[in-house]
């Protein structure tokens, strides 16, 4: 699995993109998003900033967010189900916090599941701290969304520092 890690490469996400994106997002979450969702966040919507994480041109995973003024609003991330737990997800949302501050974010936020205790333990590493709940969030089952934020840790991003 080193080899995954070792020949990462991040880059923005294009429209040919989005069937191997569509393919993670039916994989990870329980109301996917559309071709069509991710076709008009890259192609109309100027806040939108989404990357792919792949290596030997597979995707591995993806990220989106949305730059307002000095905010980064995540709205999604996701790393292919057979690639779980080899540190993947670490690795991009530090790179999504680096590309944040490069358009000049100074802070972050996300909503989580409030049951989904695997990813608020990973936001946590990274400095998110809950601050509220959004009541039935999620269309699917009206499951509570937590939401957090994180002050982005500048200096150490510019320069690259890892937090691992």
């Amino acid at each position: 699995m080193s080899s995954v890690v070792d020949n990462i490469i991040y880059r923005s996400m294009t429209l040919e993109d989005i069937p191997a994106i569509i393919a993670i997002e039916q994989e990870a979450f329980t109301s996917p998003w559309t071709a069509e969702a991710f076709t008009n966040e890259l192609t109309n919507n100027m806040f939108a900033r989404y990357m792919v994480m792949e290596e030997s041109g597979q995707v591995l995973g993806y990220g989106g967010m949305w730059i307002i003024m000095d905010e980064a609003h995540i709205t999604n991330i996701a790393i292919r189900s057979d690639l779980r737990g080899n540190g993947l997800g670490h690795k991009l949302l530090e790179q999504m916090q680096r590309t944040a501050v490069f358009f000049e974010a100074v802070r972050m936020t996300l909503e989580v599941r409030v049951t989904n205790e695997l990813a608020q333990h990973l936001y946590r590493k990274y400095g998110f701290q809950s601050s509220g709940i959004r009541p039935r969030y999620y269309s699917d089952n009206d499951e509570d969304a937590l939401i957090m934020w994180a002050e982005l840790d500048i200096e150490r991003l510019k320069t690259g520092e890892s937090m691992f």
